[in-house]
């Protein structure tokens, strides 16, 4: 069994370096996902309300044997509860379908910045951390002027900024703007969701040079970084492969051949226009 490796965070408390994303299973698929991924090493479970898969999680996470001090679980609150307070509510119900009596993480899902309320929304995740009920604090989907806006405001620097991230969709300033204050940077499809990058000729190369698979190429790509990595997987094989990535690295001529991918500054989701 492999045990991805810890990252501190910025208020202390430590992520998993890898982690099982988990939309857009639903409730039954993602209890037997949970399960069999802490079977191969998995510590690491990211959900959302949006996903709708909270209760299965939870179920999973009861029914894997591990003791719930070993696992790390993310979830994400949407602008449903976005607002003065309204995360609290927000909070207790994650915590009631996932049966637990904390999150290792919660994040504001999207920054939804033509409404205004991420900034008070913030302040109650500052109060609900101090609560107890969710030990570190993030946000998702934040592009630099979000958390310029949010620094300038608030007392608590997020832990995390998880955004969409793949050798395809690099996000250099952003990355750059999260290191320099001290914000890890957590990748969603790490793996290029709906696109075709695995089929991409220099990662096939790039892994027959180490015995490796295009995926286990692209997912060394993100660890190496120092990012944190969340691919979506229901299947076995495919969890144990996700996890043999830290017995070998890329070299500099591998990540000089791995910028050819970079699909340019317009790619991927916009979050000053998209997100709920």
């Amino acid at each position: 069994m492999t045990l991805a490796p810890l990252i501190e965070l910025n208020d202390g408390h430590k992520i998993p370096q890898l982690g099982l994303g988990t939309w857009p299973l639903n409730d039954a698929q993602v209890a037997d996902a949970v399960v069999e991924a802490v079977s191969h090493g998995y510590r690491h479970v990211d959900t959302a309300v949006k996903y709708g898969n909270e209760k299965g999680v939870g179920n999973g996470i009861r029914a894997c044997g591990v003791n719930r001090e070993e696992l790390f679980i993310t979830t994400k609150l949407d602008g449903e509860f976005q607002g003065s307070g309204k995360a609290a509510a927000g909070l207790d119900g994650s915590l009631e379908r996932l049966g637990l009596d904390y999150v290792d993480l919660l994040l504001i899902h999207w920054p939804l910045p033509r409404r205004g309320d991420f900034v008070d929304t913030w302040k109650t995740f500052e109060e609900l951390q101090a609560s107890g009920k969710v030990r570190s604090i993030g946000v998702s989907n934040f592009k630099p002027a979000h958390l310029d806006q949010l620094l300038r405001q608030t007392d608590v620097v997020p832990a995390v900024n998880q955004i969409q991230v793949s050798p395809t969709i690099p996000r250099p300033a952003a990355r750059a703007f999260n290191e320099r204050n001290g914000i890890i940077t957590e990748s969603y499809s790490p793996l290029g969701a709906s696109s075709d990058l695995l089929n991409a000729p220099v990662l096939a190369d790039i892994g027959k040079k180490y015995g490796k698979t295009p995926g286990q190429v692209v997912l060394r790509w993100h660890v190496q970084q120092g990012l944190v990595a969340i691919p979506k997987t229901a299947n076995p094989q495919r969890m144990r492969e996700n996890l043999d990535i830290f017995d070998f690295e890329l070299d500099h001529d591998d990540l000089t051949r791995l910028q050819t991918l970079d699909a340019g500054p317009d790619a991927g989701v916009d979050s000053d226009v998209q997100g709920h």
